[in-house]
């Protein structure tokens, strides 16, 4: 019987939106912006966090990253900035830990406000500016993916003897060389001349297909680089450890080593930094919490109108069928099969409103798709339930008040209504 009357109730549902098709369509309209907002903005978060993702991947696995405060989302304090900076004797005893694989100890000649370098580079005619300098140990292949499109990476004897050679990024070596044919050339970076044997693909970067400021740098052999800048002491350490399962080990490991080497007492806080690269998903995710608090607060004004326009067209369709109440009284039906008829009734427009809306939410999330390549907006199917469940709800919680009217007329009164 409860089938039947559910089956009834949707059938009388469908025919009130046929008759009354712009009042229906103008009530429906309200869930199906609501829920579209919704899809929308889940599919692009969906992309968002999937590049977030993938940067992480290509920025290495099973590493830490250590500097001397933390350099990520704030501004560093006087303190920080006046900490005593990690050493390359560092370096060499982190890479003596249980578990550690490699250590590359990095210096960087930039500007750190911009992202940006503060030399220009020369070969022949050609020149790029605002390049970055950076100079590693032979352990930047195995602590990060280093994807070579041409070349190598310098050798230990090339360090040790501070050799002049170079490794370019893919912009710094397409616009210097722009005949592709960079390796063995000679470049002028700040009145030397550096020998550039290798080239580098593009620099991973979660957003944006313009060009990276990581594309437009030089490599140098650690010694090398601090032969022509020796007064940049500024390391930051990156740690390779061999398994996942060692993490929380190996960051105690290089904790504990680093308080001793700069002379920290048991009650002193840390005064460096250790993190590693899915601390930036950590922080991603701390970020996009506020951009779900906007899409629910966006989506929300929708589906309240909508919920309010679905309490009106019930309670209009409560006092046009007064009569028809009455007759289905008078002929048995109970206030519990009034009830149900017009609660799904209800629920029938918001579910109704909700599927174009989750339709209409998936073609802007195609078109976003294909508009903007390198956001990858992709259509999350649990937003796309949680959307559907909601409608549902929304047409519950805003029926339940005209059907419950409908379902207390009294059945003689009923009959009386023109």
């Amino acid at each position: 019987m409860m089938f039947d009357d559910s089956k009834e109730a949707v059938k009388l549902a469908l025919d009130t939106l046929r008759k009354n098709k712009l009042r229906s369509g103008l009530t429906i309209l309200g869930i199906a912006i609501g829920i579209s907002t919704v899809i929308l903005i889940s599919s692009a978060i969906n992309g968002l966090n999937t590049n977030i993702d993938d940067f992480v991947k290509q920025l290495g696995t099973n590493a830490l990253w250590i500097f001397h405060y933390e350099p990520f989302g704030r501004r560093p304090t006087t303190e920080e900035l006046n900490r005593k900076k990690l050493t390359y004797e560092d370096a060499l005893a982190i890479r003596k830990l249980p578990y550690v694989l490699a250590v590359d100890a990095q210096l960087f000649y930039q500007n750190f406000q911009t992202g940006l370098g503060a030399v220009s580079v020369k070969a022949g005619t050609h020149k790029v500016s605002n390049t970055i300098l950076q100079g590693d140990t032979t352990a930047i292949k195995d602590v990060q993916n280093v994807n070579l499109t041409a070349g190598r990476i310098w050798t230990d004897g090339e360090e040790q003897r501070a050799a002049n050679v170079v490794v370019l990024g893919h912009d710094a070596a397409e616009d210097l060389f722009p005949n592709g044919n960079a390796i063995g050339q000679d470049v002028d970076i700040e009145g030397d001349i550096f020998t550039v044997i290798g080239t580098l693909d593009l620099a991973p970067q979660p957003f944006g297909s313009g060009r990276n400021s990581q594309d437009n740098a030089a490599y140098f052999p650690l010694e090398t680089f601090r032969k022509i800048h020796p007064e940049i002491k500024e390391y930051w350490l990156v740690v390779k450890y061999d398994d996942a399962r060692h993490k929380e080990i190996v960051t105690e490991e290089v904790r504990e080593l680093l308080r001793v080497h700069r002379g920290l007492r048991v009650e002193q806080d840390d005064n460096f930094f250790i993190s590693s690269p899915d601390f930036l998903t950590r922080l991603w995710d701390s970020l996009t919490s506020g951009l779900f608090i906007f899409m629910i607060a966006v989506s929300s004004v929708g589906l309240m109108v909508g919920g309010v326009g679905v309490m009106n067209i019930m309670l209009v369709s409560v006092t046009e069928r007064t009569r028809e109440i009455g007759v289905r009284k008078a002929i048995g039906a109970t206030r519990k099969n009034i009830l149900l008829q017009f609660t799904l009734e209800a629920m029938t427009l918001c579910v109704v409103g909700g599927i174009i809306g989750i339709l209409a939410g998936a073609l802007f999330t195609l078109i976003l798709h294909f508009a903007v390549p390198f956001l990858h907006a992709a259509l999350s199917a649990a937003w796309v339930g949680i959307s559907f469940v909601v409608a549902a709800v929304i047409g519950l919680v805003f029926g339940i008040y005209p059907a419950w009217k409908a379902a207390n007329l009294d059945p003689i009164e009923a009959l009386r209504y023109e």
